[in-house]
């Protein structure tokens, strides 16, 4: 990154996947810095749903930083996961029209089953990989995809992780890292986060806390979008040759095709 910030700044890599983000010092002062951050990190900033947003500066060649407040946190842990204030925090992100406003205005359409199945199908072609867990995963998804519909589309994160949700000193909690957000069914953040952290007897509630009801419709939406993002689990860890997390994937994913339905009315 270009040192653009003056002499007296000393910056060092903050780590994660892109290697774009730094941490900035100088004296007591310390900030997060990030190259070509999401573009709508403002609402988020302004909604307390990221830490808080302090300057955004173009560079000549394009690039576009951003300087956020810079908090003493951690990341959740597994088991809080489950907790309802994770769960308001989601509803409250998905039902923002803000950030949906935004997105839109960017000319950004929304994920529909259908469009996602078709990607799944070019990923494994791609990868060569063959195996009957995913030709078994595959026919599923196509079974059911006609089933797999919603009038409502929101922000969704994707990579709802608990490595993502992070807790401030003063016991604030955010939800960072948004590169990948898109506008789709609220399901597709949902399944991931109850299907990995909260037990299925805990379903009904957590989801109450978040701001919906359990219905037969959702349950099938969750359970869909859920072998989905298992099967791309499984492509992702094949082609970096992650043996250990790809048989995590497999066995999620074969946990989710043999289930029963949760649904009761």
């Amino acid at each position: 990154m270009v040192h653009f910030m003056g002499e007296e700044w000393e910056l060092h890599p903050a780590g994660g996947a892109t290697g774009e983000a730094y941490i900035a010092e100088h004296g007591d002062q310390k900030i997060f810095i990030k190259r070509n951050s999401s573009p709508f990190l403002a609402v988020l900033s302004a909604e307390g749903i990221v830490p808080k947003l302090l300057w955004t500066k173009r560079l000549e060649n394009g690039d576009v930083i951003t300087a956020q407040q810079w908090i003493n946190s951690r990341e959740l842990k597994s088991p809080e996961m489950k907790q309802n204030r994770v769960a308001k925090l989601l509803g409250k992100i998905h039902r923002s029209n803000e950030l949906l406003d935004m997105f839109k205005r960017m000319g950004n359409s929304s994920l529909v089953p259908n469009e996602l199945f078709i990607e799944l199908q070019e990923k494994i072609e791609q990868s060569k990989l063959k195996n009957i867990l995913l030709e078994n995963a595959m026919k599923w998804l196509e079974l059911n995809v006609s089933e797999i519909n919603t009038v409502e589309h929101v922000v969704c994160h994707s990579d709802v992780n608990h490595n993502n949700w992070i807790l401030s000193g003063d016991d604030s909690l955010y939800l960072i890292d948004w590169d990948g957000a898109i506008v789709a069914d609220p399901a597709l953040d949902l399944s991931q986060l109850l299907y990995m952290y909260v037990p299925k007897g805990e379903w009904r509630q957590w989801l109450m806390d978040y701001g919906v009801t359990m219905t037969e419709n959702l349950e099938k939406r969750l359970r869909w979008y859920m072998v989905a993002q298992s099967v791309e689990g499984i492509l992702w860890c094949h082609q970096r040759e992650n043996i250990n997390e790809g048989q995590k994937w497999s066995f999620l994913l074969s946990e989710v095709l043999n289930e029963s339905e949760l649904y009761s009315s």
